[in-house]
């Protein structure tokens, strides 16, 4: 028995609807009963960022309502294609561990899915060591997930089984995916979550109707399938080096040390870096001879570029040199040198980790350049704490950053939003109008942020246009980098994808 406003209601005499009826109205009561508890401790801070999150709920909405526009056709080749190379991997896979191990029990249909026979094989059959988990109850258990198949490829027996199963792994997430059904319009929506995050990111989802899935997250071949509506082009605006050129502008607001941000705006961060942290090339000074020798091996596919983008952001975060090792397959000793060189080039870093830790120290809080407050409970000495407070503020201010711009975009009503993926935000426009469109939308994604000492901080935008959502260069149809140059014209839809 529960009792609302003056009657009493035995909710077992209730008809299904009326049961609803009160459920909602015990919904909205607490809802404001939480409300009038909370207001009171809202700061001219924290209330900067209610207001601004309510205001997101506009495009939010009209982004969550929308969706993408499915080609079919297009999704059903894809599927096809990575069935296809499933079933390969798949007979790759028997004839290793049937044929090649003598495990006749195993059926790589099935047992690359199962918990339970990868550990038979791994740990029974071929005698390497355990890896253990504990569940909720504390019990440990024998597991061959992720970090426990990273662990183990090292040993020379496992590493082809193991490839194959994260190869097949990959691929079944991705058929998954590509199975999601479509709405009858012939639509994917997902749907966002404003406060899904603790630094302003948005989250996303199945949509609010038990359709459609998580859109941001979906690597360059899915996104094909997403098409521009008739007589429509897209148009991704993505912040070029968001979280780098956020933690630059700490250096410079916090110690007045432009080191970090002038290799942000150099145009070239990772071949700035590379200068720095691998001594021993031979380094002219010219920008497009560096960069090609930047481009030279470093360490197995990695380039010194691709190294310095890899490391360098690691190490940003106070990213472990083991960790990190594993995570790449690099040498530890070679990560350890880059980090030194990295130090020494940007020393800085030390200077602002010893202040996030003595902020959490201090105040548990940090609060960001632009203005987002985030408070801290666990331990101000504990290591993971103070790397989570480290990614914060940058993290936050390219969230941020990139949402002020989704919200003027909106309020604008030129152009019709589509989804926002962390830092970039995709919307299509008519096609007549990308001249004018496209170089209006990135001026409301860049936004000035003045610095002290009267530096100016800007995250540039980088455009792409096309008529579907991947960027590849072989696709006609693809994103492909805008300029003011670009003559629209140039470039026509293909008939064949209406």
């Amino acid at each position: 028995m529960r009792k609302i406003a003056t009657r009493t209601i035995d909710p077992e005499r209730l008809s299904h609807n009326d049961a609803l009826w009160v459920y909602n109205g015990l919904d909205c009561c607490i809802t404001h009963e939480v409300l009038g508890a909370l207001l009171p401790q809202v700061t001219s801070v924290t209330g900067a960022t209610y207001r601004f999150s309510r205001d997101l709920q506009g495009p939010i909405l009209e982004m969550n309502t929308r969706g993408l526009r499915v080609d079919l056709w297009r999704r059903d080749e894809v599927l096809a294609d990575y069935r296809t190379k499933m079933v390969l991997l798949e007979q790759q896979l028997d004839g290793i561990v049937r044929d090649g191990i003598g495990f006749a029990e195993w059926r790589a249909t099935s047992s690359w899915r199962s918990n339970k026979d990868m550990c038979s094989l791994l740990y029974d059959k071929l005698g390497l060591p355990i890896q253990w988990k504990r569940g909720g109850t504390g019990e440990r258990s024998r597991t061959a997930d992720r970090d426990a198949l990273e662990a183990l490829e090292c040993y020379m027996l496992a590493e082809p089984i193991i490839r194959h199963v994260f190869a097949l792994r990959d691929l079944g997430k991705k058929v998954s995916f590509l199975q999601t059904a479509v709405d009858p319009d012939g639509r994917l929506r997902t749907s966002f979550n404003i406060a899904g995050t603790t630094t302003g990111r948005l989250a996303s989802s199945y949509s609010d109707f038990g359709t459609g899935t998580n859109l941001q997250n979906v690597e360059n071949l899915l996104r094909s399938v997403f098409v521009a509506d008739p007589g429509m082009k897209f148009c991704n605006i993505d912040l070029e080096q968001g979280d780098s050129r956020g933690v630059g502008a700490i250096h410079w607001q916090l110690f007045r040390d432009s080191r970090y941000l002038d290799a942000c705006e150099s145009g070239d961060l990772h071949t700035h870096v590379a200068r720095g942290a691998f001594r021993h090339l031979p380094w002219s000074g010219d920008a497009a001879a560096d960069r090609a020798l930047a481009g030279g091996n470093f360490y197995r596919s990695f380039s010194y570029r691709d190294a310095a983008k890899r490391l360098g952001h690691g190490t940003n975060y106070q990213g472990q040199a083991d960790k990190m090792s594993r995570a790449t397959h690099i040498p530890l000793t070679h990560i350890k040198t880059f980090q030194t060189n990295y130090l020494e080039q940007f020393p800085a870093f030390p200077l602002w980790w010893r202040w996030v830790q003595e902020a959490l120290r201090d105040t548990r809080q940090i609060t960001t350049l632009l203005g987002r407050q985030r408070h801290f409970l666990g331990d101000w000495r504990d290591a993971e704490t103070i790397r989570q407070a480290v990614a914060y503020e940058p993290q936050s201010i390219t969230a941020d950053t990139i949402d002020r711009g989704l919200l003027a975009l909106w309020r604008a009503n030129r152009v019709q939003l589509l989804l926002q993926v962390h830092d970039s935000v995709l919307f299509q426009f008519p096609e007549r109008d990308e001249a004018e469109v496209v170089p209006w939308a990135i001026a409301q994604i860049e936004q000035t942020i003045p610095l002290r000492g009267n530096r100016a901080f800007v995250i540039p935008g980088d455009a792409k246009v096309g008529w579907n959502w991947s960027d590849s260069s072989s696709d006609q149809d693809a994103l492909h980098k805008w300029s003011d140059q670009t003559r629209p014209q140039r470039r026509t839809r293909n008939p064949s994808f209406p």
